[in-house]
């Protein structure tokens, strides 16, 4: 393998044998599923689920989502699979789709994919890093927008299209000859897609919690029961403070997830009373000394330390959203339905972490 995405890159040239954040090759297996996903859509074939499966799969190979390499496994292993069902569904076979329609994750596991591959030409090979890391961002956007109602057909073709470009096809060719213009090109139309899945993503919120407001936010925490909110997902956050209301316990926000304060429908509640700490990447310093339990939602989370009592969600099944190894996942949240969260979250509510 081969990664620069990120400023943490080992020796700060690159990642050789596994992500200084956990990621497995990921991103193999979703160049294959996106490449079936275009043949299926050229046929009518549009799969909603495998559509949102996508953008939260790319999502999680962000540096700063995903710390748990079972975890990227699996979603390896989830996009192996909803390719072949796909492949099926086509008639694909090795000889009429391409070859690697059979692929297993541990073929596909020692394949040579890092991005240092993607072309002998050093512009090109640039170009193809930039169209790669700026599709992460998308499915960013996209899959938060995606758990509000809000999705774009359009979007998701185009997310499976630029990650099957230049993927070669059962003979060993690339899909199509391109030009560094070509290239680039397609970095411009990611970049139009970013905004998309941006304005996908805000019509989402503020449809679900109202147009945000110029809000004084309290700084630190009280005394009394506690939880803190980190990560990007209001969705959750709004899930908790509906299931905390009138339990005594106050909920604090901690980094990016700050703006949450000024959205009218999440500020009417009582118990959402301040804001603890400074910026993501000082999390492992910060979030040690808050007197209660962490749930971490989505992306800006550092590899968690001994937070004490602390929790990552998964509702149903988003795998891409952030888990480390050995913390608890929280389960069970679909559009539309509850969770357990609240309950979970009270019990761990009245401990104090332990210092890291």
């Amino acid at each position: 393998m081969f990664c620069n995405q990120c400023e943490q890159t080992a020796k700060g040239t690159g990642c050789t044998v596994m992500g200084v954040c956990g990621k497995l090759p990921v991103i193999y297996a979703l160049r294959l599923l996106s490449r079936t996903a275009l043949k299926a859509r050229a046929k009518g074939v549009i799969e909603q689920d495998t559509d949102d499966f996508t953008v939260r799969a790319l999502f999680s190979t962000l540096t700063n989502v995903n710390f748990d390499p079972a975890a990227l496994e699996e979603v390896a292993r989830e996009a192996i699979r909803r390719r072949k069902t796909l492949a099926t569904k086509l008639g694909c076979t090795p000889d009429t789709c391409d070859a690697a329609v059979d692929a297993d994750w541990e073929s596909i596991r020692k394949v040579q994919a890092g991005t240092d591959r993607f072309s002998d030409d050093v512009n090109v090979r640039s170009a193809m890093q930039l169209l790669l890391y700026g599709l992460k961002g998308v499915a960013a956007y996209a899959d938060h927008a995606a758990v509000l109602g809000q999705r774009d057909p359009e979007l998701n073709a185009f997310v499976y299209e630029a990650l099957a470009a230049g993927m070669p096809d059962k003979d060993g060719t690339p899909d199509k000859a391109r030009s560094l213009e070509d290239w680039l090109d397609l970095v411009l139309r990611c970049g139009k897609a970013n905004l998309k899945a941006m304005e996908l993503l805000d019509a989402g919120n503020t449809k679900a919690f109202g147009d945000p407001v110029p809000t004084q936010v309290s700084l630190g925490h009280r005394q009394g029961k506690a939880i803190l909110v980190s990560g990007h997902d209001l969705e959750d956050l709004y899930e908790l403070l509906k299931q905390t209301q009138g339990t005594g316990i106050n909920i604090y926000t901690h980094g990016e997830m700050l703006p949450a304060h000024g959205y009218p429908v999440l500020k009417a509640f009582p118990h959402f009373v301040g804001h603890y700490g400074t910026a993501w990447q000082n999390q492992q310093k910060e979030l040690p000394g808050f007197p209660g339990a962490v749930l971490f939602t989505t992306n800006c989370i550092q590899n968690p330390k001994d937070y004490g009592p602390c929790a990552y969600q998964e509702p149903g099944l988003r795998a891409a959203h952030p888990q480390g190894a050995g913390t608890a996942r929280i389960r069970g949240r679909r559009a539309g339905q509850g969770s357990d969260r609240g309950l979970r979250a009270q019990d761990a509510a009245g401990r104090r972490p332990r210092r890291a």
